[in-house]
């Protein structure tokens, strides 16, 4: 047996890496049957000759959306403009990879759409992104992303239309990845991007993945999420087990009120807890 990863996905086709070689390979029968499924960024031992899928390696970590394994860097790429800039998607994607415990770096695009006062406003937002120990960086600085991505497996993950697929093809001349235009009526792009797969350029691996509007984290727990603000932290309440809610003696809230903590961050957070009570967790 050999070990590889696996870089591609197409229903119940993986194509994994084996020393430069791609092959394609389905997963034996008795990975079916207990429900192994490999993921895109899984370690796996393969069986050269039969062409089959023997063992997954234990993973680093395994994010939902997009379903991914063994991520180190998630690269949030966040539009200024069509669509518009959203602390509350930037914030769901943050507290996505903070909790799988992967590195955010946020990428901006189509600066270009807005005025210099909308910019403005944006910039605001970022600049205390970037106070609580987040990259920021611009879609126009390639050296920069490059050097970000190399020696990682990286995932390009925002919402449909923001731009993922241009990006990479800026940053790789050869790539040629389908893009669409964003409607105008409904404000959002079109999913040009249809299965998962692990694009690599000499020490850059990166993964382009479907658009989304979507996302939940029911999957997680309340303590997970509040645990993601990670800047919440610096404000520690009276009771250990704040959620900084609909609690009245809260530090949290006095730091937002303060101005010590971005407000939307607050009311974004509020907003994922109350996705929880609604569906009484």
């Amino acid at each position: 047996m050999e070990k590889g990863l696996v870089i591609k996905n197409i229903s119940d086709i993986f194509t994994v890496l084996v020393n430069n070689e791609k092959i394609e390979c389905k997963c034996r029968g008795k990975m079916r049957l207990d429900k192994q499924i490999p993921l895109v960024g899984d370690f796996v031992f393969i069986d050269k000759n039969n062409k089959t899928i023997e063992e997954i390696f234990p993973r680093q970590n395994e994010i939902l959306r997009p379903h991914v394994a063994n991520i180190t860097k998630g690269i949030i790429v966040t539009s200024c403009k069509n669509p518009d800039f959203s602390t509350n998607l930037l914030d769901k994607l943050v507290v996505e990879l903070e909790i799988n415990h992967i590195k955010p770096i946020i990428l901006i695009t189509k600066k270009d759409l807005v005025d210099n006062e909308d910019f403005k406003l944006i910039k605001n937002n970022l600049s205390y992104y970037e106070s609580i120990g987040y990259k920021v960086l611009y879609n126009t600085e390639i050296d920069k992303i490059k050097k970000e991505l190399e020696n990682n497996i990286s995932v390009f993950m925002g919402q449909t239309g923001a731009g993922k697929s241009t990006m990479l093809n800026k940053l790789f001349k050869d790539l040629n990845l389908e893009t669409g235009e964003v409607s105008i009526a409904l404000g959002r792009g079109k999913h040009t991007t249809r299965h998962v797969e692990i694009i690599i350029k000499d020490k850059i691996k990166v993964l382009d993945t479907p658009g989304f509007s979507a996302l939940s984290f029911l999957a997680y727990t309340k303590e997970n999420v509040r645990d993601a603000f990670i800047e919440f932290k610096k404000y520690p309440c009276e009771y250990k087990d704040c959620f900084h809610f609909k609690e009245s003696e809260c530090n949290v809230k006095k730091a937002v009120l303060d101005s010590k903590i971005l407000k939307s961050r607050l009311d974004n957070y509020v907003s994922f807890i109350q996705e929880f009570e609604s569906k009484r967790w």
